[in-house]
């Protein structure tokens, strides 16, 4: 990844280009901005509209101009999420719904690894990624080379590669899973003992309801480690009657302590599907105020972990992006080959 093109767009001052569009606030973009405004209104204070409403007109014209999608992952902002995105989801329904959408070019408002599936997905299509500061700790714990040493330590045993990895690890793996069918994948396979990478606390808690031998690899993200048992304890002294609902890539303690575990998307249709009095979301926080956004009635209990990667993602920079069509997700074409295979094999099964 060349991040001289990222500091150039940095220092083009994206306010730039909404002078070059002849986009600013005034009484039309409040009026043509109001829809989305009401949309956001819980979440976003009013003070903060007038910074966010020019960008926010300026994206959503220009991407029409360019024949332009945009993906947001449940983690990104509510401005992002709800004001310019097209297409909202977990990291493997976006990929997979940016294989349906006819579009030039393709905006992935994600982490990295995020963007490589799309491009894995869709070789023929543009992917951009706004910002080549959104990384991930999970995936850059494990490398393509750490994988075929795993698979030299261990021979013929089987690799599971969640998701949340690098295009370069994923050809060197079997199967890839998903938060919400790893526990299917790794049962599927006909082997006694499974390589499942990268993630340590899935993995942990995938062996809790496995007979298969897990061997694991220490990698864990950065937000979701964060959170502890006695934490989660506290909350529920503290606020009675919440319901707790956490993502399986916290430890499996957090996990045991929830009324409920699942990936994004499942937490998110539990939510809307119980419409509970409180709730609270162990994962990303940012999720929460997007869930709030189409929950009125649910009460959100919001424990403050960011995504520093995702919170690379900003408006200033899908607009430049936009504007410049930098910065394009390539490739290695047979990585890209291999690495399709073991989402495939998912997919397929």
């Amino acid at each position: 990844m060349d991040k001289s093109v990222d500091n150039k767009i940095n220092q083009l001052h994206p306010s730039k280009i909404l002078d070059e569009m002849g986009i600013s606030w005034n009484d039309d973009i409040e009026k043509k901005t109001s829809s989305l405004y009401k949309k956001v209104s819980s979440v976003i204070p009013d003070i903060e509209w007038p910074f966010f409403a020019p960008y926010i007109e300026a994206i959503n014209i220009l991407k029409k101009e360019k024949n332009a999608t945009i993906l947001a992952h449940n983690y990104q902002t509510p401005e992002i999420f709800h004001c310019v995105s097209d297409v909202r989801g977990d990291s493997l329904q976006l990929a997979k719904e940016a294989t349906k959408v006819d579009s030039d070019i393709i905006i992935q408002c994600g982490v990295y690894f995020m963007a490589e599936t799309s491009k894995i997905l869709n070789m023929d299509k543009k992917i951009i990624i706004p910002s080549l500061d959104a990384g991930c700790s999970l995936a850059a714990s494990i490398t393509g080379q750490d994988v075929i040493d795993l698979k030299r330590e261990n021979p013929g045993i089987p690799v599971v590669t969640y998701v949340n990895s690098s295009a370069d690890v994923k050809a060197e793996t079997d199967i890839c899973c998903t938060s919400s069918n790893a526990l299917e994948v790794v049962n599927s396979l006909d082997s006694d003992k499974i390589i499942f990478i990268p993630d340590e606390y899935l993995a942990m808690n995938i062996a809790k309801d496995t007979k298969k031998e897990i061997i694991m690899w220490k990698g864990r993200c950065e937000v979701h480690e964060e959170f502890t048992v006695d934490e989660i304890r506290e909350y529920r002294e503290n606020e009675p009657g919440v319901k707790i609902i956490a993502h399986p890539e916290c430890a499996p303690e957090v996990v045991d302590e929830a009324d409920f575990s699942g990936s994004t998307s499942a937490m998110i249709n539990w939510v809307k599907t119980n419409q509970p009095y409180k709730v609270l979301m162990v994962t990303e926080c940012s999720m929460s105020d997007n869930v709030s956004v189409e929950t009125p009635n649910v009460n959100f209990v919001r424990p403050c972990n960011l995504c520093p990667h995702m919170k690379e993602i900003s408006l200033e920079k899908i607009l430049a992006s936009l504007w410049y069509e930098t910065h394009e997700v390539i490739i290695d074409h047979d990585i890209a080959k291999r690495a399709l295979n073991s989402v495939n094999r998912m997919i397929n099964l």
